[in-house]
């Protein structure tokens, strides 16, 4: 039995996944298209048939993902005016350390967490601590060092 979980996205990587998943549905047709190498060649099993069924296979799986991912995707919506003064999922958080140095993280779903760009995932131990915090709060990230980082600003943008 398997678990379904939901993948928290933005419009722009529901539109990616969306586009992605046409893609590879595109090359499957093609693929599949043209002349199939036949199963035997000679005596033996043809290696580009097993190669031909392997690709396919991979092919195949891998739509599985995206149609899952589809299925299961949940948009990130700017919450109600009332709570835009904690953290929720889309928030944009200025984080100020104790040294004075400034971080600014987006808090996004997994699929679009890139912590190069300052996006990082809910279920990160910087997202994790961020999420229903309010701005002057302090928090403290032990992950692999202990960072203290007091919230400076919360920002949404709106869809």
């Amino acid at each position: 039995m398997t678990t379904e979980t939901t993948h928290y996205l933005t419009k722009e990587g529901l539109e990616r996944i969306k586009k992605e998943y046409e893609g590879l549905l595109n090359f499957k047709k093609a693929k599949t298209r043209g002349e199939v190498p036949s199963i035997w060649h000679s005596e033996e099993v043809n290696p580009e048939y097993l190669a031909f069924q392997e690709d396919l296979t991979l092919l195949e799986v891998r739509l599985a993902e995206y149609e899952s991912t589809l299925k299961n995707a949940e948009l990130i919506v700017p919450p109600a005016k009332g709570k835009q003064a904690e953290v929720c999922l889309g928030a944009t958080v200025t984080l100020e350390e104790s040294e004075g140095v400034i971080n600014e993280y987006t808090i996004l779903g997994t699929l679009e967490a890139n912590p190069g760009e300052g996006k990082i995932s809910s279920s990160s131990p910087v997202g994790q601590v961020l999420l229903g915090k309010k701005v002057g709060e302090k928090v403290v990230i032990s992950s692999p060092i202990r960072v203290v980082y007091r919230i400076k600003r919360i920002r949404y943008i709106s869809q």
